[in-house]
């Protein structure tokens, strides 16, 4: 066990800094690691000197903040082609029959 405190928090507050732009900001607040105050926390463990866990965090901030400057490619909406839309319905056809093969003879009153 280490023995020694090497552990790293580093804290950015994203909600009140005057030097990131707005389109960064809300990109950065929808992190799972801000706290509801608007706090980035980035904890860095990883080394046994407590200089290089400080290294590590900044270095883990810069790559977060590089990655919310670049703007996300916007989603277009697409639709199923006709042929994957005949080719699941076949599939499920196929599964059906398998189905209604398994079960036993219906019952004949004679």
């Amino acid at each position: 066990m280490n023995k020694v405190a090497t552990a790293v928090q580093l804290r950015f507050d994203v909600q009140n800094s005057p030097s990131l732009p707005d389109a960064v900001r809300e990109r950065l607040l929808k992190l799972k690691r801000i706290s509801a105050d608007g706090i980035l926390t980035i904890e860095a463990g990883r080394f046994r000197t407590q200089e290089q866990n400080r290294e590590d965090a900044r270095q883990r901030l810069a790559a977060l903040l590089q990655r919310a400057t670049k703007t996300p490619k916007p989603r277009r909406p697409t639709r199923p082609s006709l042929a994957s839309k005949e080719n699941r319905l076949a599939r499920k056809r196929r599964r059906g029959e398998i189905k209604r093969m398994r079960r036993a003879p219906p019952e004949e009153s004679v």
